[in-house]
């Protein structure tokens, strides 16, 4: 991965989830960390192959290999949010993560 790709830098969130005052979950997002990211929306094949497989997902987010990143996560953009569907090692060389994500409205 050419860093020059990486050109978005982008907040990687996780739920903490409290009580309110009757009780209830309530997820509070914390920061896990900044990172650089390249953001990329679905090209056609690839957007039809996700809808196939019954997820929603509209962008695919790179970024460099970090331990933690799971699908319950979200990732902060500018005010874009994205919702992480998937986690995707790349050729398992621990290099590059890709997280097929769908944008919250």
């Amino acid at each position: 991965m050419r860093a020059g790709q990486l050109c978005h830098r982008v907040t990687i969130q996780q739920p903490d989830p409290t009580q309110d005052q009757y009780g209830d979950q309530v997820p509070i997002w914390s920061n896990v960390a900044e990172v650089w990211a390249a953001i990329e929306p679905l090209r056609g094949r690839e957007f039809l192959e996700a809808q196939h497989a019954g997820a929603e997902v509209t962008t695919r987010i790179r970024i460099r290999h970090r331990d933690g990143i799971t699908p319950e996560m979200r990732v902060i953009w500018g005010d874009h949010t994205y919702d992480v569907e998937a986690v995707i090692h790349v050729e398992e060389r621990r290099r590059e993560i890709h997280l097929m994500c769908k944008e919250l409205v």
